[in-house]
């Protein structure tokens, strides 16, 4: 199974990757900020996710990795 891993310190909450994500798995965390203020991206259903990294391949900031 696909782990994406998330670098949440460097999200700017962009939300290109919730918008390329297939399965529609990839989120902003409306709970909580990162350092830099923005609401940090995060799976809700990791056992959804296919592991084509689309959402890693859209990031301008390199936040997002996904290892199969």
């Amino acid at each position: 199974m696909p782990k994406v891993i998330f670098r949440e310190e460097r999200c700017k909450g962009c939300r290109l990757c919730t918008a390329a994500c297939p399965a529609g798995i990839v989120v902003m965390d409306e709970s909580r900020l990162n350092a830099k203020g923005f609401q940090p991206a995060v799976v809700t259903d990791m056992e959804k996710c296919r592991g084509c990294a689309l959402c890693a391949r859209v990031c301008p900031d390199l936040v997002i990795e996904v290892e199969k």
